[in-house]
């Protein structure tokens, strides 16, 4: 039987992956961001339906091999990848990054949840929000003390205690010093991705001995491989 691959992106390195398939596979994303030109492999935008709705695809497809390379803090993607290759008899593979690791001079708190989070910035004026779009849902809470700055894909309204600032990276040393100074951040909010190309702003909050609040990793599901780095991944598929 010919293998057909159905990759689910989420993180750059999918991208890299999804440029070494041919016509017969598919690489899948869920509409958010820009939608990559020129690949050989067929192009899917839009969800499923929960991990039924994927099965059910996977059937009709003829899909036999499932790569999930969404993002670390996509966990329902994830466990409803495992569950439809489950369901469906075919193997899901993973490429899960390798968590940022604190180094000397940093100060990581880490936060279980929402209100975790909120409980931990009460002592700050100044927090720089790297967490996507998920604090837009918030900004009727935003302490009358507190000014929030907030980085995301695309630039939306905020209030008068919030600023949206639409960005994409890699970002670079420089300009992350830059956004620290002129915003007076005095604390950073981030979720653990793993991503050389956000990290600069980890080293800046060491440079400026700003804490960081880490946002925990979710549990993802047990798959039948998993990778740490796209190019082990490759190897395997012998691609």
């Amino acid at each position: 039987m010919n293998r057909r691959i159905l990759l689910l992106g989420g993180v750059t390195e999918a991208l890299a992956i999804a440029r070494q398939l041919g016509p017969e596979h598919v690489y899948s994303l869920a509409g958010i961001g820009r939608v990559p030109q020129g690949l050989a492999c067929q192009v899917r935008v839009g969800g499923y339906g929960g991990a039924e709705g994927l099965a059910a695809y996977l059937r009709e497809a003829g899909i036999t091999l499932l790569i999930d390379a969404t993002h670390p803090y996509a966990a329902q993607i994830s466990h409803n990848a495992a569950a439809a290759a489950r369901a469906v008899g075919i193997p899901c593979w993973a490429l899960r990054r390798p968590a940022w690791q604190a180094q000397p001079g940093d100060d990581w708190r880490e936060v279980e949840d929402w209100a975790g989070l909120i409980h931990a910035l009460k002592p700050f004026r100044r927090p720089l929000f790297t967490l996507g779009r998920e604090p837009l849902q918030h900004l009727d809470e935003i302490p009358p003390e507190q000014f929030w700055t907030l980085r995301a894909l695309q630039a939306c309204p905020g209030n008068d205690r919030c600023e949206v600032i639409g960005a994409r990276g890699p970002f670079h040393l420089d300009d992350e010093r830059v956004l620290f100074a002129r915003r007076d951040i005095d604390v950073l909010v981030s979720k653990n991705s793993g991503s050389v190309a956000t990290e600069p702003k980890l080293e800046v909050a060491r440079e400026l001995g700003v804490p960081v609040l880490i946002l925990k990793r979710p549990t993802l599901p047990q798959v039948d491989a998993e990778f740490t780095r796209y190019c082990l991944l490759l190897s395997a598929l012998h691609l």
